[in-house]
């Protein structure tokens, strides 16, 4: 497997209390993609809504401040939540390999659990077609119609990782 996985251990048990490991493993994976911003800014690449840390967006407003050690917890907390939320229509999820539970999860922290939901990554994952779906990643590297060579990379990365797994 990649690297991070081996460093996907927890720094403190209270920011990863409560969390599953592939939780904690896709915290590792996505923090470094979505870089570090512990001032809310506006996304350019996201119609300028209010984002903070680890591309957090939820309750968000610009000037929000936040120590290194909010930003962590928040990313472990939303991974949680994202993975839950992609297992709802994955119910499979929780029992692939943890690789394809990071890749998915990743990619469903970046577009949303209702994009996820709705996508033939989704519909390919859920007839058994693992390989398939691991191939679906690359598609998801546009925003605003643009395509971005950090999503091309990142997705790139999340198909890598999910193909390794199987």
């Amino acid at each position: 497997m990649l690297k991070f996985l081996k460093r996907a251990a927890p720094k403190t048990k209270r920011a990863t209390a409560g969390l599953t490991a592939v939780a904690v493993a896709a915290a590792a994976f996505i923090g470094p993609w979505e870089g570090l911003r512990t001032t809310a800014y506006p996304d350019a690449l996201a119609r300028n809504i209010p984002t903070v840390c680890y591309g957090e967006t939820r309750g968000v407003q610009l000037g929000d401040v936040y120590t290194k050690a909010e930003c962590d917890a928040m990313l472990a907390k939303a991974v949680q939540e994202f993975h839950d939320g992609l297992s709802k229509c994955i119910p499979s999820l929780p029992t692939l390999p943890e690789g394809v539970q990071v890749a998915f999860t990743s990619w469903s922290y970046n577009v949303g659990v209702g994009a996820a939901c709705g996508s033939t990554l989704a519909r390919k994952a859920n007839a058994g077609d693992l390989a398939g779906a691991c191939n679906e990643l690359p598609r998801w590297s546009r925003a605003g119609g643009v395509i971005i060579r950090g999503l091309v990379n990142r997705r790139g990365a999340e198909r890598e990782l999910c193909l390794g797994a199987l």
